[in-house]
């Protein structure tokens, strides 16, 4: 009885091993990245510099924490052309409470947040905003236009210019 208990057991550790590996791990590796994202874009949003800074420090702790080999194909592609980049860029931007400096260093983190986006299938809509006063983009998990590249002072200046879903 005893043998057939751990037979089964092993079974089972077995197949939820296959069912891990088959599962959309990606979505793990990712969504933290993106919500990290989301909330530096909030706090620029509200022209927070301090708020910010510790958003992108979170956000670097969850860019350092992505297992390659757990991402799918076309993640791992992306991943391994725009990680350099958001890494920089989410230390850059940690290291500084001038909104400006913050602001600037976000349009490249938004470029390649997108690249990345574009390949991850995502439960929610997220749409690609356009800034055309600072020709650059960001993303949004709302709607509703808050621009994060001048905060109060041009709070609904941009437009969706693609919904990705």
């Amino acid at each position: 009885m005893i043998a057939i208990t751990l037979l089964l057991s092993l079974v089972v550790s077995t197949a939820q091993i296959k069912n891990t590996k088959t599962d959309p791990i990606s979505k793990n590796q990712l969504k933290p990245v993106f919500d990290n994202y989301f909330l530096l874009k909030d706090a620029l949003v509200k022209t927070d510099g301090k708020t910010a800074a510790a958003r992108s420090k979170d956000l670097l702790i969850t860019i350092t924490a992505v297992k390659m080999e757990n991402l799918k194909t076309a993640e791992h592609t992306v991943w391994m052309k725009v990680s350099k980049s958001v890494t920089a860029n989410a230390k850059s931007i940690s290291e500084t409470l001038d909104i400006n400096k913050q602001r600037e260093l976000f349009k490249s983190l938004s470029k390649n947040t997108y690249e990345l986006i574009k390949v991850s299938k995502l439960a929610e809509p997220v749409y690609y905003n356009y800034c055309p006063m600072q020709d650059a983009n960001w993303l949004s998990k709302e709607k509703t236009i808050k621009n994060p590249y001048y905060g109060s002072r041009m709070l609904s200046c941009g437009k969706t210019v693609k919904t990705i879903k």
